[in-house]
């Protein structure tokens, strides 16, 4: 069997080059088309469109947030702030010239000077290189994507056996059917001819009409195509599973497709046996629907 994928699952990733590290975190979950949501905070928003290729590539359907960090932890600079002397002694030289000609207390202390524009400034770092950058988060995209798949197939390949094992149930079912069906028939045609025979009393039963009307009713009831149809839906159901890939929505046709089979042989056959049976099958189905919606 080919890989099958469900659609829930997370995965991280984390790549680390000179001091600098990024760090993707994947959550997926179902969505009946791929549906991507990226928090990106604004000085990666250049990478966007790359990650949303990267995503594209891997998974076709499912809704999946990505949640991204980024760390420099290269050692600061031990010159973190930088002063302008020349500039704080003009500022000083200023105050001095305002306290003698305006006859004022000079209060203009260190504080003061620091607070005055562009006396000191913060040193800033080369700027980044957003290829580099770009590299990196790539990198740990790929290492969640990763992670994120092999939580999918597990689970993909853990429902694929479940989904195996109800076929199996649905299949040991049919059968019993195809055994009860003619009962129904019979059943009918004993309660027809003794209703008759009660009303008419003396009266000679009509073999002839008897037969005429059991057989409308036994091509009424007839669920030989109903049978076939739903051992060709399982045979189409298997087969998809072991092409893989993305079967979700080919598999969820089917189930619908197998449930009104399952439907109409109900409605057909008035037998309390069969009724039981249609009933198991209807809730394997429902059950194989709830899991066919989880796979991608």
């Amino acid at each position: 069997m080919s890989d099958i994928f469900s659609m829930t699952g997370y995965g991280k990733g984390v790549a680390e080059q000179d001091g600098r590290k990024a760090t993707v975190e994947l959550k997926s979950v179902n969505h009946r088309f791929l549906d991507l949501g990226l928090k990106l905070p604004k000085s990666l928003m250049f990478a966007e469109d790359g990650l949303r290729k990267a995503i594209q590539k891997s998974i076709s359907r499912g809704h999946i947030d990505l949640f991204i960090s980024f760390d420099d932890d290269r050692e600061k600079q031990q010159n973190a702030f930088k002063v302008d002397y020349d500039l704080a002694a003009k500022y000083v030289l200023a105050a001095r010239e305002l306290q003698g000609r305006c006859l004022i207390q000079n209060n203009f202390y260190v504080s003061e000077v620091m607070r005055m524009p562009d006396v000191i400034t913060r040193e800033t770092e080369e700027e980044e290189d957003e290829d580099f950058i770009a590299r990196l988060v790539m990198q740990a995209c790929a290492h969640a994507l990763d992670s994120l798949n092999v939580m999918r197939r597990r689970e993909g390949e853990s429902l694929a056996k479940d989904l195996l094992a109800k076929l199996d149930n649905i299949e040991a079912t049919i059968p019993k059917i195809e055994q009860l069906a003619p009962k129904t028939l019979e059943e009918y045609r004993d309660k027809l001819s003794a209703r008759i025979k009660e009303y008419l009393q003396e009266v000679p039963l009509d073999e002839d009409k008897l037969l005429n009307e059991v057989a409308f009713f036994s091509d009424r009831i007839c669920i030989d195509e109903e049978i076939t149809r739903l051992h060709t839906h399982i045979s189409h159901f298997k087969e998809i599973l072991k092409d893989g890939g993305a079967v979700g929505k080919k598999l969820d046709f089917i189930v619908q497709e197998m449930n009104r089979e399952t439907n109409t042989i109900g409605s057909k056959c008035n037998n309390a046996q069969i009724t039981e049976c249609v009933i198991f099958l209807k809730s394997e189905i429902e059950k194989m629907r709830e899991q066919v919606q989880n796979l991608e």
